[in-house]
């Protein structure tokens, strides 16, 4: 694990420089980290220089006053006040300075869920940089007010009931493990997700939630996917009760053009929102297809 900071914001990542293959870059989702791509790393981190890094304000690089140099707390906390300091761009800003701070280009982005939407937007600001795209259990498009207002109002009550007593709580990674997937984690994925979701910054999460739903937000997608040059696809759990994988074919159809035999859309068989967890070896075997 490695630290650099990135517009006043220290920023964990992890990179591993291997094979001759195409850079891959993981981006997690929202109240996750960079721990849950482990699986597919496993599999591709011999043949591919790897990176994994935690989103500003979530897993290790949340805001810590005293890590920072002189003169930068005061920047750090007007960014930290910001209403656009957790959007999908400012994400994405975020990506681009990374990848330029650690000499990386023609770069795979690989997103989850939220993570998915960032990939698109740096794909779309920073083309020099980014090869090629692949979302997993992530679309949208189409803003229906009464979900994404239900949506909101469950998220901020996520946040709002955290504690970090709730770590203590040994039923809670059984049920988190049990969440949104198909057939359950193991407890240490639950744990890890009860650990995150406890530890990420509260104006990070509340922040990232309201500025990727916003209507304007959810319209723009379409606009932002129909004028990628690179390649981009979809991996969609058949059975994901997040991101159903009619949103995502929404979302797919504007691409301009697809260069795989497989589609735009991969769809993963008994597969809910946790595509990385619950099928590596089949989500690590589809981007060795679609990545060259």
């Amino acid at each position: 694990m490695a630290i650099t900071t990135v517009f006043g914001v220290p920023h964990y990542y992890e990179l591993t420089r291997a094979g001759a293959g195409l850079p891959l870059v993981f981006i997690h989702g929202w109240l996750l980290s960079h721990k849950y791509w482990q699986p597919i790393l496993s599999r591709l981190g011999q043949d591919h220089t790897c990176l994994t890094y935690d989103l500003r304000g979530f897993g290790q690089s949340r805001f810590a006053l005293d890590q920072f140099i002189p003169g930068l707390p005061a920047a750090a906390a007007r960014l930290q006040s910001s209403p656009s300091a957790y959007s999908l761009a400012t994400y994405a800003r975020d990506l681009g300075e990374l990848l330029h701070q650690l000499q990386l280009d023609s770069v795979w982005l690989v997103g989850h869920s939220l993570g998915g939407s960032i990939a698109l937007w740096t794909a779309y600001c920073f083309p020099e940089l980014v090869k090629g795209v692949i979302c997993l259990n992530a679309g949208g498009g189409i803003y229906i007010e009464k979900d994404f207002q239900q949506f909101r109002q469950v998220g901020q009550q996520i946040i709002r009931w955290r504690s970090p007593w709730l770590k203590y709580l040994p039923l809670l990674p059984l049920l988190l493990s049990r969440a949104m997937v198909v057939k359950p984690l193991g407890y240490r994925w639950g744990y890890r997700r009860l650990q995150d979701l406890v530890e990420a910054d509260p104006q990070a999460a509340l922040g990232a939630l309201l500025e990727s739903t916003t209507e304007a937000e959810v319209h723009l997608l379409p606009r932002l996917v129909s004028s990628l040059s690179q390649p981009t696809y979809f991996l969609a759990g058949c059975q994901d009760a997040i991101m159903d994988p009619k949103f995502v074919k929404h979302l797919a159809a504007y691409l301009p053009t697809t260069s795989s035999t497989l589609g735009p859309v991969i769809e993963l068989a008994n597969c809910g929102h946790m595509a990385m967890l619950e099928q590596p070896q089949k989500v690590s075997e589809t981007i060795l297809k679609l990545v060259h």
